[in-house]
């Protein structure tokens, strides 16, 4: 019996609740969701790679067959190191679709056989963007609708040890 693995790739730059979507409605499609926390040494991000994958696995503590990895480098090369043939990608509109497309058009070029499903955001969920969760956390708004339960102790706690004004 094969074991459908897809990759559910990104930087989790914090993890939210469209994130966690996401890898819910892929669990219910393949056997096994490797989310791939991207570690990219070039960019520095909000949150250390560690501490991402950390948030992660709290938020998906209750998901059976989901691992949270980090990874460096191009997503066709690990997706061939792990003998991944699906990639998962979230959609939010028409600009993530064009981009997404390309991308995938390009990873299948890297790693032929590689595919991509692209799943749009859930209505109630694609106005949710790490980006705009880090902006809200810098200005001291709630952000609590907007991540895990489980991520935002240390969201808040990162944010408090910043001085943002």
């Amino acid at each position: 019996m094969s074991n459908l693995r897809c990759l559910y790739p990104g930087s989790f730059d914090p993890v939210t609740l469209g994130h966690m979507d996401m890898i819910r409605r892929a669990a219910r499609i393949f056997d096994t969701v490797v989310v791939g926390v991207l570690h990219n040494p070039d960019k520095q991000g909000c949150f250390p790679v560690e501490k991402r994958v950390d948030m992660l696995k709290k938020a998906c503590r209750g998901l059976k067959h989901v691992e949270i990895i980090a990874y460096d480098g191009l997503l066709a090369r690990f997706t061939r190191e792990q003998d991944i043939r699906v990639v998962v990608r979230g959609v939010r509109g028409g600009a993530d679709l064009e981009s997404e497309t390309a991308m995938a058009r390009i990873n299948g070029q890297l790693h032929p056989g590689l595919e991509t499903v692209l799943l749009p955001a859930a209505p109630d969920k694609e106005q949710i963007s790490a980006s705009m969760v880090r902006q809200l956390a810098a200005f001291g708004a709630d952000i609590s609708p907007y991540v895990p339960a489980e991520a935002l102790p240390d969201i808040l706690a990162a944010f408090a040890s910043q001085d943002h004004n």
